[in-house]
């Protein structure tokens, strides 16, 4: 049986569609905000989503991303400017256009880390996102 919460996809990465990776990387990211949060004490439903929110919102993740700028690898970097630079074809309103590319660039390194099972580099770079402040 496959895990599919531990895959090691490393020779098909360059296959898949930055949009594709960046959409595992929301996915990702979203989790793993919303168990930080849990471990924080935070348990019900309602102020779950409503922090979580906070720390998801591609204003958030852009604010968040320019602390990972300096830490990212050389590959890294390849991974998030694809990100950046993808055509995603619109942009919320809740945002600017460079928030929403900053942020599709930094859920992009995060599709790329957990698809290649690098979860150690992973919740590397989300303690630097989560400790901003």
């Amino acid at each position: 049986m496959e895990d599919y919460l531990k895959p090691e996809l490393k020779s098909e990465l360059r296959e898949i569609s930055t949009l594709a990776l960046a959409s595992i990387g929301d996915a990702v990211f979203d989790l793993m905000v919303r168990t930080y949060l849990c471990e924080s004490g935070i348990w019900a439903a309602d102020k779950l989503h409503s922090r979580t929110v906070e720390y998801v919102s591609a204003k958030a993740q852009a604010k968040a991303a320019q602390a990972l700028l300096s830490v990212l690898t050389d590959e890294e970097t390849q991974m998030y400017k694809r990100g950046r630079n993808s055509n995603t074809g619109h942009t919320p309103k809740s945002s600017t256009h460079k928030e929403y590319h900053t942020a599709t660039a930094v859920e992009t390194v995060f599709g790329y880390l957990y698809l290649s099972g690098n979860t150690k580099r992973l919740n590397e770079l989300f303690e630097i996102m989560i400790r901003k402040d």
